[in-house]
């Protein structure tokens, strides 16, 4: 009888594997039909077991087919792109409207190749990215970015779509009404913030049909990512609660948390202690809410006190703080593990000293909170803190922040450190990742360091000079000297609230809080853009982008010039050079706006129709449409121009009318013989800001030439 119960075991074991490989093979061969309908037939996926307990993939010619192998469905996908970057001149797009174009005849494997990956973990998204590019994506726009994220390795997505559901049914529960929920949720451009605690009730109520409709993609998005053999990042409870809670739950033990980012106390959220018995209760009815609807594969994303004040900062207190969360996620899920961001430890440095930081992080078992190393490219905290003490970590690419459209990142630099931390960084290095707060139109950085998760063997400035091949679609010396400037001379440093000067609002005499210096020779970038227009056809949308950052970047340095040259001359008293310079800096506004028209992408248009689009009813449209300029614009609090955005509308239908006010003042008070009254100017800003938010005028430029021929136009005008 024994004998035949292991046998039975045994067959159910093999059954369940041969399901779980079948289920592999169907799903990358799927990802294969979308992306390329007309030549995935000519693909073969097979599985093959992991080398050195390591995903592998392997690319083989077979005849006419190409085979592609791989441990698991992720990595048979990043073989696939492999393939078609290396030996194809193609890029995939994360966005769903850009064509993936192959050519005619498929080239042969000459040779068979196999790659190993060099980490356990692939790691990708942020929560800004949720407000700041994908508030308002569909399912198709979500289905290309899963494809993007598999295509290059991503096996650990952050997937925080449709938690408000969840949080609904759990309040619900406790006794708040539905408008009291749904009053304490912030608008869907904003819901990262809330969701990381920093802010309550900002352009709320959240919709009914808004939660329905996050709720099925939220759906859609896990099984997807499940199907691609990657483990979703789920949300648990990090002790955030409504004010509400207070009323129903009077004994409870709920704090304020610190301010942020100067917003009004009416926004602040609330703190429950773990220790209180409350805070155990909601971490289950949320962890097994959560799993009844999306299911689970026990790593979660919690994050208490991002960028606010914990209630005390006694050592004792954060560990048993980090202690009793882990414990509570832990009794609702036993295979639970906690993901954690580093970047508290960054932005609130003075206050995050090595004694806290290692009282938080030691509060919870060794291996069973894994932290995210966020911004890599600017500061290691691996490197501050022992290696996280000993838990597991993950170093990440940022890049972006606020979805700014500058053209940064400290690439060459950041292959460095990724490259000591792999040989240097300890044991408990699990993964790489990439952790942007926009998308922007850039996605080569993310391409390249994530690239850099596997054992290809490609030395980084041939990577470069493939990356040129394939986003013109043909190898160009000159886009290959271009991007190779780039790299070298150009891409030197990390991004910050990176932004334009023309983006933000003016400042005579300075440029603001915002980080709008530039690290290079500005003329390297022009020979770059010029470099990038000596191709005899430019018809891909990846080299469209570059020659939209390149030449927006190029222009806004020297915008940047100009109005340092038109605050001398004010001081100066000189009227004729202001209007002068003034005329410059108009030209350029009409210039940036024109060029940007050339891709949807870098438009407003595009943002609010799909802001608009995403809605029932027009009250609804108006509404999401309201948040969409909102959070780009004001923002909310002290954040104004945090999200600024290089865009066509945005030049011409927003920055322009700003500008033009600044000129006005400022050749007024040159005239009146007083100094610029920069106080009166910010208030009146701020009313033609508030203005434009609440309007629904988005002016379009239709470009007049090819691209190439404008950008040459471009250059000739400026250099």
């Amino acid at each position: 009888m024994k004998k035949i119960a292991t046998t039975l075991l045994l067959l159910l074991v093999f059954t369940i594997q041969a399901l779980a490989a079948n289920n592999s093979l169907n799903a990358v061969r799927a990802l294969a039909k979308r992306i390329m309908p007309n030549h995935a037939d000519s693909f073969e996926f097979r599985l093959m077991k992991q080398q050195n307990k390591k995903d592998v993939f392997c690319l083989q010619q077979n005849g006419d087919k190409i085979v592609v192998s791989g441990n698991n469905a992720n990595a048979m996908a990043m073989g696939l792109n492999h393939y078609l970057n290396n030996y194809c001149h193609t890029t995939v797009s994360w966005y769903a409207e850009d064509a993936v174009v192959m050519p005619a005849q498929l080239p042969k494997v000459e040779r068979k190749i196999t790659v190993q990956a060099r980490v356990d973990r692939r790691f990708f998204l942020n929560y800004c990215t949720y407000g700041y590019t994908m508030p308002f994506f569909n399912w198709k726009e979500w289905e290309r970015v899963i494809d993007w994220m598999a295509l290059n390795g991503v096996n650990m997505p952050l997937a925080i779509t449709g938690q408000e559901t969840v949080w609904y049914n759990v309040w619900k529960q406790l006794g708040m009404s539905d408008s009291e929920i749904r009053s304490y949720f912030t608008g869907p451009a904003y819901l990262p913030w809330h969701r990381m605690a920093n802010i309550d009730g900002w352009n709320g109520p959240l919709p009914m049909t808004w939660l329905d409709k996050q709720a099925e993609l939220q759906k859609q998005i896990v099984a997807r990512e499940r199907e691609l053999d990657m483990k979703p990042v789920l949300p648990a409870f990090a002790g955030h609660v409504p004010a509400q809670l207070k009323k129903l739950y009077p004994e409870a033990n709920i704090k304020y948390l610190g301010r942020w980012a100067g917003f009004d106390d009416k926004y602040r959220c609330h703190f429950l202690d773990p220790s209180d018995p409350l805070f155990g209760k909601i971490q289950r009815m949320f962890l097994d809410e959560q799993t009844r609807m999306y299911g689970t594969d026990h790593i979660y994303g919690t994050d208490p006190f991002n960028e606010v004040d914990p209630p005390s900062w006694d050592t004792a207190y954060l560990s048993k703080v980090a202690g009793g969360i882990y414990k509570t996620m832990a009794a609702a899920d036993p295979k639970a593990e906690w993901m954690q961001m580093a970047w508290l430890f960054w932005h609130g440095r003075k206050k995050w000293t090595p004694e806290r930081v290692k009282a938080l992080l030691t509060g919870v078992q060794t291996g069973k909170m894994v932290m995210l190393d966020y911004f890599c490219e600017n500061k290691e905290i691996w490197k501050m803190t022992q290696s996280f003490y000993g838990q597991p970590y993950i170093w990440c690419y940022l890049g972006n922040f606020g979805g700014n459209t500058t053209l940064t990142g400290n690439l060459k630099e950041s292959a460095r450190r990724l490259d000591n931390t792999l040989a240097n960084g300890g044991k408990n290095l699990t993964g790489i990742g990439g952790t942007l707060e926009g998308f922007d139109i850039n996605q080569m950085p993310y391409e390249f360091i994530l690239a850099k998760a596997w054992n290809t063997g490609i030395k980084e400035n041939e990577w470069i000079s493939r990356m040129a091949d394939r986003h013109l679609g043909y190898a160009n010396e000159s886009a290959r000297k271009a991007w190779q400037l780039l790299y070298n001379d150009v891409l030197v440093q990390a991004a910050g609230s990176n932004g334009l000067v023309a983006t933000y609002r003016p400042k005579m005499g300075d440029d603001g809080w915002h980080y709008t210096h530039v690290d290079y020779n500005p003329q390297r970038l022009m020979e770059a853009w010029r470099l990038m227009t000596e191709v005899p056809t430019a018809n891909r949308t990846a080299y469209i982008c570059d020659l939209i950052a390149i030449g927006r970047q190029a222009l806004g340095n020297i915008f940047m010039e100009e109005k340092v040259s038109f605050d001398k001359a004010f001081h100066a008293n000189n009227m004729a050079e202001m209007k002068q310079h003034a005329t410059v800096m108009r030209q350029l506004l009409a210039d940036l706006d024109a060029l940007c028209a050339y891709n949807d992408r870098c438009t407003l248009s595009k943002w609010i129709d799909d802001a608009r689009s995403y809605a029932s009813d027009k009250a609804e449209a108006d509404y999401y449409e309201h948040n969409a300029r909102n959070i780009i614009s004001t923002w909310g609090g002290k954040l104004n121009d945090y999200a600024n955005r290089g865009w066509a509308g945005m030049f011409k239908g927003y920055y322009a009318g700003r500008w033009d006010m600044y000129f006005d003042e400022a050749m007024t008070a040159a005239a009146e013989g007083r100094d610029f009254n920069q106080t009166e100017f910010d208030k009146k800003a701020a009313k033609y800001e508030a203005n434009w938010v609440e309007s629904n005028l988005t002016p379009v430029s239709t470009p007049d030439y090819d691209i190439l021929t404008f950008s040459r136009m471009l250059i000739k005008k400026y250099q």
